[in-house]
């Protein structure tokens, strides 16, 4: 049991991982479902939001105070892979900003190398959606968490759709308090760091990239 973890094990939701492996979908709907997949994410990681404000309106029939969210939450994709979950995640959450950072694993030189870094100027104190449809060794995951963290911004949440047992161990170690939204659990990762069985490597797939 990992205390980082937010597993969404819905119905729909598993429905729509089941496509999402399946190695012929095409890339159109590959992308759909991962918008769909992102707006429940989303949904979830927004539960617990309490930065609301009373507005009083008019409706067709009487006035009346509704609720708005206020200090939205900055979502942030992690290159390039995140992009695919980025659209589902705004359609969700409209009034929040974005910001990007691209990260991989160099494995001739055993590290992580940053080559862009793009936040909203007011990210500090803000809570951070960070998407990744995919978290084997999380070792972008970290870079991209650490980075962000040195600019104070608020909490951070992951959205993934698949991570592996190593990665929330890791992340567990080094960013307890961080908690990641995710369909499932991997337990099996290739040498190359495919996750087992995993869907592939989800930018070509999204993207038609080799």
């Amino acid at each position: 049991m990992h205390k980082n973890l937010i597993e969404l094990n819905h119905p729909l939701l598993l429905h729509k991982l089941g496509y999402l492996r399946d190695k012929t979908t095409y890339s159109n709907e590959f992308r759909n479902l991962i918008t769909e997949v992102s707006k429940l994410l989303a949904y979830e990681a927004m539960r617990d939001w309490k930065d609301m404000d009373a507005v009083r309106v008019e409706t067709p029939i009487a006035p009346t105070k509704v609720d708005r969210i206020i200090n939205p939450p900055v979502a942030v994709a992690i290159l390039r892979a995140g992009n695919g979950m980025l659209d589902g995640v705004l359609s969700m959450i409209p009034i929040a900003s974005a910001g990007f950072i691209g990260i991989y694993r160099d494995k001739f030189i055993q590290n992580t190398v940053e080559y862009y870094f793009k936040l909203p100027a007011d990210v500090k104190g803000r809570e951070i959606l960070l998407c990744d449809p995919l978290i084997a060794t999380a070792d972008t995951m970290i870079a991209a968490i650490d980075r962000l963290k040195s600019y104070h911004v608020g909490p951070i949440k992951v959205l993934s759709i698949l991570t592996s047992e190593h990665a929330l161990k890791r992340l567990e170690h080094f960013h307890p308090d961080v908690k990641v939204f995710a369909l499932n659990v991997e337990k099996e990762m290739t040498e190359n760091g495919y996750l087992v069985p995993g869907l592939g490597d989800a930018g070509d797939r999204l993207y038609q990239t080799k």
